[in-house]
């Protein structure tokens, strides 16, 4: 059926309101004269009652009907450079952003929906229609901030302009899907780790429990025996140097069996890298800092602008009222006794025992330890500091600081 207004004339429906009013039509009449439902028969006579003299049932567009011919070029360039990089087999995107692309133009200042970039992304052979995916479902399993955050890192050339892969490391809250930690390091070690856990916990607190896979970073994992040889440790048999750091800090670690099983964390790293790839590919970004601004820009949006598909709320806005209303699980960071300073829980841990003449060998270094019997074990600390190359090292027995010392860091074959 056509519209409303294409099918009478403002004087009729006038005549017909008119007769409403005065008893001589009932609304059944009037609605089935007219064509139109209940709800539709009620806005029309409230409109008509505030102004009988000047009602009017002409269509009257809001927006603008056509996009300009400037807004339809910059779609047209847009969606170009968009199937340039998909075409590209050295850049690792094969599938159409439509809501990235639709960023990119606003922040030219040229507000367009998605539906209409797909319309145009058609015309121009510009789409790929989406593959078909098994469902499913998607829940919050926590229902307090802090009860369990997710970490992963993921290894990846986030820039086609640049000469190395970087790694992304990231921190999520089950809860409120808020990005806790985001950052790019040039490797992933457990140094790298570490740090990314400090930053969690001096900004935010102790997390309740830390859901990780189960990479050598986080876990020892010992393979099958076979004929070949007997294994003399098992899983778990050894602490990692982030496992040990977790045990400083009463932190208990869940460990995935899958990458599936990581899927809120999983997921944002999809969103991230489709977008990070595409922006750096488009800008022609190759340093390691200029991706990190970029990065920032991404981790800014998703936490501040994105409604979440899951919890249906923007993960910020989530993880704020949950903290109002002290529904958190966070505790307030501390330094653990019997230290003195974060310096020794965030840290690499090396034993050591003292020899004859009371020093310890520590990577081709000689350290005296005074005040510590001949033939004691001594608790080493390592808190390496790449930007000035060096070791800060800070020795300890019977829980008591003894020594503190800082070494150059080449030499210290320690994974950090």
């Amino acid at each position: 059926m056509s519209q409303l207004h294409k099918r009478f004339s403002d004087e009729q429906v006038t005549s017909l309101f008119q007769a409403y009013d005065q008893g001589l039509l009932h609304r059944e009449e009037v609605e089935e004269l007219l064509g139109i439902g209940r709800a539709r028969f009620f806005v029309l006579l409230r409109v008509y009652r505030a102004d009988p003299l000047s009602f009017s049932i002409s269509y009257q567009r809001q927006n603008k009907g056509r996009l300009s011919p400037e807004t339809e070029a910059a779609i047209e360039k847009e969606l170009l450079r968009d199937k340039d990089l998909i075409e590209n087999p050295e850049i690792p995107i094969t599938t159409y952003n439509y809501s990235a692309l639709r960023d990119r133009l606003d922040r030219q200042g040229i507000a367009v929906s998605v539906n209409t970039i797909i319309d145009r992304a058609k015309n121009l052979c510009c789409h790929k229609p989406r593959k078909k995916r098994k469902a499913h479902d998607r829940e919050v399993l926590t229902s307090s901030v802090g009860a369990l955050v997710q970490h992963d890192g993921s290894t990846h050339l986030w820039s086609p302009y640049a000469s190395e892969k970087w790694t992304l490391i990231t921190t999520i809250d089950d809860y409120s899907r808020m990005l806790l930690f985001a950052d790019l390091f040039s490797a992933e070690t457990t140094w790298a780790h570490i740090q990314a856990a400090r930053t969690v916990v001096e900004t935010f607190g102790l997390p309740l429990r830390y859901y990780v896979d189960s990479l050598r970073v986080f876990r020892f994992v010992q393979g099958r025996d076979s004929i070949w040889r007997k294994h003399v440790l098992q899983t778990d048999d050894i602490d990692t140097q982030w496992g040990k750091m977790m045990q400083r800090l009463g932190i208990k670690v869940v460990f995935a069996l899958s990458p599936q099983a990581k899927g809120k964390v999983e997921r944002p790293y999809r969103w991230l890298q489709e977008r990070i790839v595409r922006t750096c590919a488009l800008e022609q970004i190759s340093e390691l800092e200029e991706v990190r601004a970029v990065l920032r820009e991404e981790v800014h949006r998703y936490n501040q602008r994105q409604v979440h598909s899951t919890t249906r709320e923007i993960p910020a806005l989530r993880f704020a009222r949950a903290l109002a209303s002290g529904n958190s699980l966070f505790q307030p960071f501390s330094v653990p006794r019997p230290y003195a300073s974060p310096d020794d829980v965030f840290c690499l841990q090396e034993a050591r025992v003292t020899n004859g003449y009371g020093r310890i060998s520590l990577f081709n270094h000689e350290i005296r330890v005074a005040n510590v019997p001949l033939r004691q074990q001594v608790d080493v600390h390592l808190v390496p500091n790449t930007a000035r190359g060096l070791m800060h090292v800070r020795i300890w027995h019977q829980e008591i600081l003894v020594h503190t010392v800082d070494l150059p860091l080449d030499g210290f074959r320690v994974h950090f």
